[in-house]
């Protein structure tokens, strides 16, 4: 029987690391729910299961365990979430326990942490794996019970809890008696968190035992959640709306006030989860606030013990409120990816929201129904259609809600001022009919809401139904049934005879009979052949009187209250299930006689038939169904319910004939059940608050074949006053849509326009920095295999090193190991001579001590039988003492314990004097052995000489060990530089993943641009003409850039030249200048020379002057032409290397220009991006208002041309 299941209890969990199931239960199943396919699997309970009370999901996202009750004792089974198999059972030995509360898995899914329940509260630790009890310890505070007993050790360990439990045990009843929640340390599943109603826990595992762990003195209140932070914290949240930040070591760090919104009200906390950076609370009033880690250089700079300092390590974040205000939230889950949360609330309704959604704004985030709304009572009504695929349940909850099972979804769902006890659905699927205390409503179902037109005094109607035609419904009125017409509303009779409430009504097939059935025992036939006539003739006609209505069978059982009756399709036989466990088939209706009765082992409730008569389905007060072979009494089946999902047992047989398959789907009394029109479908309702959906199918697990092919109408019932709305909606809609259209096209021209002159500007500046990028990638690429080359060469020179080392180090150690052998050999023989001297000496020895420990232990066994005597009287005294003390009064008892524990501790204090009476004489003993250690000495003096060697072979080792140690040392430096090498392929790697995603924002980006695009590509052709005149006016602009580029370097070239030529110019004027005074000079002294021609000596002293003053002088001018060069090259130096330094100082001031004006740029595209995104979404929004509207007027305008064509 595959099945869908609508409703979950109060705790829900993500089961998948891509959050793509989220699991919860639903009455005796857990669910899988798949948010991508929208479809549901399942995983059913024990067949013993009475209802699962907890459930917890591994960390890993692998196992989930269930806690279930039923039976003598709570069961614990751990299931395979991929192959959906049970992998472990387990079941406490103690036969306290009666159901678990809470459960919780280690970090590592080995371990898991149960806590039983009231009258017990015990604490279980389980390694599931080997299905073994590790260890257990009662987890309250009894206030009856004294601190100092036993069983409050951890309460007697802190003063503190005890004078707490003491001062509020007037004020609060179950202060230290309740335990709400337990977990595991994240980072030691060794520790375990337990809080409660004033109790506040630290335990830890060792040795087989839980023992409490010392805490801080705190004021102790009712905690009601925690959860373990990140660096093993833990966050407690309380009923009076406060959060407690807790070290591991249960040191308190500070005090959150839990407030939602701007009001001061504080909400208290019923459910915590970690986040990787803080968590969130989830409480009253529907409201879940998310807190983050503040700042810790904040805290740092303030005190410890600072009130301020302690509300700065979380601080709220974000907040989010569920739309039932009224509700509190009880449980809340995360998958780990941290995108979506999903809560649940005490009305058992599932609310999810997305976290990861960056084009919403923080404020316009809200929780959303997850799948479906639930009822969140026992579900008392319920009816199916012929014509749609539609199903009505009505519940205590107040709701009426419509389920379209073809879908699988919640079509209407409407609250109403008082209970609903009872509902039925028309043929047709149009007309709902509701039964209320003080009337029995008639209501439309339109297109999104129910609306009354028609009210009938039928007060308390606890059962209604339709006849299969629909032209009339009966309705039950204390023990009276009436019958109506639909569609004139007249009162056509009422059946009486029943003495007692009717629990349930049939019609037959064919319109033609009443079934009905009550709590008086009594079950009645009514044939109503004449009812068409009756309603012309002779309306409002009594059962009793009136020729309409005639009572053709009854059959009367005092003993059992009925509470369902079907007829088969012919119309002879009559199937009844009620109280007394027993199946009653009556058959012969003109005799009324029970033909076959069949007994069961549980409470039949419901019992229906299909359509063809093929199958009877049987809903029981354990809340499973059983569906048998019709008609009864045939040895195999002839159809089955596929069992592939719901877990269906196999086949069994009633005591007294009648075979049947069982299948678990509710945890509680079945109150009713429906078969669909093509017995496709079997749908149940029960006081758990469930509907299941049960595909019916044959052996071969196919569809049953049906000769009733449905084709379902989608016919919807609208008002005159809300299609009159709808259209003036539409009219303004569509104005507002022009409107909008117009003002879009204008900002999407102008941001084009914005969009490719910033588009331009970014790809030149990152074409730029791409040829800079590549041309420091070539010389670090080149750098890099320089190292590499002299990285090898130095590497093989230092291996050739050590190689060489080693082998002349082995050389000299074997010549020194040889000669230390023969050494060793020698002493050896020496060792072996004063053995043999020591041995002889040694059993000379042996014997005397032999002598001296017999007379020792004669003497010391006397005086032990003596001793033991004594304890043997003193026991009988404590026997005498202790039947004495329980015979006067066993209040007591516990002074009794102490005293006798005193006095074990008195004579076992005895017995220890005695026995170090016993040590003390072993210690004369010891005096002999002296003696033996004298002969010892001597021995250890030809061991010292042996030591000696050992020395000197130590020292050898030490050598060796400092050249290991060198050894070591260089491989550290290889890992170390290893270590360097992985943390940057790390980064690396990170860089890569950030590269990654943006890479997928990117392509995210580069969709949307597509998308727009293709939203304007009526008007981009346009564009385009524009853009190819654009360009080529850019190729021009281009070329002139590039041209005047290149004249202006030739320019600057020419420009350097000139200053060149211009220096070279006046240097070489200088010089001439120089050169031409200089050959003045000479001249005027040649000229003064002359005067001495006659004289040869004057002249070869005035010549020899000449050439002194002028050939030096040259010298010098050439030794200055050489500086001067040297200062010119120098000088020019300095120039290129000032124009270098200048250069890179605007490279990296372009660069960091070039970085803020790419992010500001990047900044600028993605607020465009979420502007375009707002847009599109608002174009989208009024796009399906304007389709969804045309359609709507297109459907109303086909109606009221077929109203037309009708009338």
């Amino acid at each position: 029987m595959k099945a869908s299941a609508f409703q979950p209890a109060e705790s829900a969990a993500a089961a998948q690391p891509q959050c793509s199931n989220v699991i919860y239960p639903a009455g005796a199943n857990i669910i899988l729910y798949n948010t991508e396919t929208k479809t549901q699997k399942f995983i059913p309970a024990s067949d013993n299961c009475e209802a699962i009370t907890a459930m917890v999901v591994s960390s890993n996202k692998r196992y989930v365990a269930v806690a279930e009750r039923g039976g003598d004792k709570p069961t614990i089974c751990v299931y395979d979430i991929n192959s959906m198999r049970r992998r472990k059972t387990m079941v406490p030995n103690d036969s306290d326990c009666k159901e678990f509360i809470f459960m919780a898995f280690s970090s590592d899914g080995k371990y898991i942490l149960t806590q039983s329940g009231s009258q017990d509260w015990t604490l279980y630790y389980w390694s599931w794996e080997r299905t073994k009890l590790m260890a257990s310890i009662k987890t309250t505070f009894p206030i009856s019970q004294n601190v100092s007993s036993p069983s409050n050790q951890s309460a007697a360990a802190n003063p503190n809890i005890a004078s707490q439990l003491s001062n509020s045990a007037n004020s609060n009843s179950n202060f230290g008696m309740v335990i709400n929640q337990v977990s595991f340390n994240p980072n030691d599943n060794t520790q375990v968190c337990v809080i409660g109603n004033g109790i506040f826990k630290l335990l830890r595992y060792s040795e087989g035992v839980m023992k409490p762990l010392a805490i801080q003195k705190f004021e102790l209140k009712n905690f009601l959640s925690h959860c373990w932070v990140g660096d093993e914290k833990i966050a407690v949240g309380t009923d009076d709306g406060k959060i407690f930040i807790f070290e591991s070591n249960g040191e308190l760090k500070c005090e959150i006030s839990n407030f939602y919104g701007l009001t001061s009200q504080k909400k208290a906390v019923h459910s915590l989860i970690p986040m990787l950076k803080g968590f969130v609370a989830g409480g009253e009033s529907g409201t879940t606030i998310m807190y983050e880690r503040s700042d810790e250089s904040s805290q740092m700079n303030q005190s410890a013990g600072a009130a301020s300092t302690r509300t700065e390590l979380f601080r709220k974040s974000k907040e989010f409120a569920v739309s039932d205000e009224t509700s509190r939230v009880v449980n809340l889950a995360m998958p780990q990816s941290e995108d979506m949360l999903v809560c649940t609330t005490e009305k058992n309704q599932i609310f999810s929201v997305l976290l990861a959604n960056a084009d919403v704004k923080p404020e316009d985030i809200k929780f959303e129904i997850f799948s479906q709304p639930f009822h969140h009572g026992q579900i008392t009504g319920m009816d199916t259609c012929i014509r749609k695929p539609l199903i009505v349940t009505c519940s205590s909850d107040r709701s009426i809600r419509v389920w379209n099972y073809a879908e699988s979804t919640s079509e209407i769902v409407k609250y109403f001022p008082e209970e609903a006890f009872s509902v039925a659905l028309h043929p047709s699927g149009l007309y709902i009919l509701v039964g209320f205390s003080d009337k029995l409503r008639l209501m439309n179902l339109l297109i999104d809401d129910i609306r009354p037109f028609r009210e009938f005094t039928v007060r308390g109607c606890r059962e209604c139904r339709f006849s299969n035609g629909g032209q009339y419904f009966a309705a039950v009125h204390g023990n009276t049934i009436q019958i109506y017409s639909t569609w004139n509303f007249e009162n056509l009779g009422n059946l009486k005879g029943h003495n007692g409430k009717v629990r349930s009504l049939f019609w037959s097939f064919d319109d033609s009979k009443i079934i009905s059935s009550g709590m008086d025992g009594a079950i009645y036939d009514w044939g109503l052949k004449d009812l068409a006539t009756a309603s012309t003739s002779v309306p409002g006609v009594n059962g009793g009187g009136g020729s309409a209505f005639k009572r053709e069978g009854e059959n009367i059982l005092k003993s059992c209250s009925y509470t369902c009756a079907v007829s088969s399709p012919d119309g002879k036989s009559i199937y009844a299930v009620g109280s007394d466990k027993s199946l009653k088939v009556l058959k012969e209706i003109v005799d009324s006689q029970i033909v076959r009765e069949i007994e069961s082992d549980v409470v039949l409730t419901q019992v229906v038939l299909s359509h063809s008569g093929k199958m009877m389905f049987l809903g029981s007060t354990s809340g499973k169904i059983r569906s048998m072979r019709f008609p009864l009494g045939s040895a195999n089946l002839a159809m089955q319910v596929g069992t592939s999902e719901s877990g269906g047992g196999g086949t069994n047989a009633f005591n007294g004939g009648g075979d049947y398959q069982e299948h678990q789907g509710h945890s509680s009394v079945i109150t009713k059940l429906r078969v669909s029109y093509d017995d496709q479908f079997l749908f149940s309702t029960s006081e758990d608050g469930c509907l299941y959906v049960f595909k019916i199918s044959d052996k071969d697990t196919r569809g049953a074949k049906s000769s009733k092919e449905i084709i379902y109408s989608d016919e919807i019932l609208v008002t005159k006053s809300d299609l009159e709305e709808k259209n003036s909606l539409m009219a303004e809609l569509k104005t507002r849509v022009e409107e909008l259209k117009m003002e879009n096209e204008y900002q999407i021209r102008l941001k084009d326009m914005n969009f490719s002159e910033k588009i331009k500007e970014v790809t030149e500046k990152f074409m730029q920095e791409i040829e800079a990028l590549k041309i420091t990638s070539n010389v670090l690429k080149t750098d890099k295999e320089k190292e590499e080359v002299r990285h090898d060469e130095e590497m093989s020179e230092e291996k050739e090193r050590h190689t060489k080392e080693l082998m002349e180090l082995d050389t000299i150690h074997n010549s020194k190991l040889m000669a230390e052998y023969d050494k060793y050999q020698e002493i050896q023989l020496k060792t072996a001579d004063l053995r043999k001297q020591w041995e002889r000496q040694m059993k000379d020895m042996q014997i005397a001590k032999e002598k001296v420990m017999a007379d020792l232990v004669n003497h010391f066994e006397t005086k032990l039988k003596e001793k033991q005597s004594e304890i043997d009287k003193l026991k009988s005294e404590m026997r005498g003492q202790f039947i004495e003390i329980e015979e006067t009064t066993r209040e007591t008892e516990e002074d009794a314990d102490t005293e006798i524990a005193g006095l074990k501790v008195k004579y076992e204090r005895k017995l220890k004097d005695e026995k170090e009476v016993g040590l003390r004489l072993k210690g004369e003993n010891g005096v002999m052995r002296k003696k033996f250690n004298t002969l010892q000495s001597e021995i250890d003096a030809q061991k010292a000489e042996i030591n000696k060697m050992y020395l000197e072979e130590k020292k050898l080792h030490t050598v060796i060990k400092s050249l290991e140690k060198d050894i070591s040392g260089l491989k550290k430096e290889i890992q170390e530089r290893d270590e360097t090498i992985q943390d940057k392929e790390k980064r690396i790697y990170d860089l890569k993943k950030k590269n990654q995603e943006l890479e997928k924002f990117k392509f995210v980006l580069d969709y949307k641009i597509k998308e727009l695009k293709r939203q304007i590509e009526p008007r981009e052709q346009d564009i385009q003409g524009m853009t190819a005149q654009i360009k080529d006016m850019d190729v021009e602009l281009d070329q002139y850039f590039k041209s005047n580029s290149k004249l202006e370097l030739a320019i600057t070239d020419l420009k350097i030249q000139l200053k060149a030529a211009e220096s070279e110019v006046t240097r070489e004027r200088e010089r001439w200048k120089v050169l031409s005074t200089n050959v003045w000079r000479f001249k005027v002294d040649l000229i003064e020379c002359l005067q001495y021609i006659q004289e040869p000596k004057m002249l070869k002293s005035s010549l020899k002057k000449l050439y002194q003053k002028f050939c030096k002088e040259g010298d010098k001018e050439g030794e200055s032409y050489e500086v001067d060069v040297q200062q010119e090259y120098a000088r020019q130096r300095e120039y290129l290397e000032k124009t270098v330094s200048s250069l890179r100082k605007k490279v990296t001031k372009d660069q960091g220009m070039h970085r803020s004006d790419n992010m500001r740029i990047m900044q600028e595209n993605v607020t465009l991006i979420k502007e375009i995104n707002t847009l599109r979404k608002d174009l989208k929004n009024v796009q399906q208002k304007e389709t969804t509207a045309e359609n709507t007027m297109k459907y109303l305008i086909n109606v009221n041309l077929k109203k037309e064509g009708m009338c």
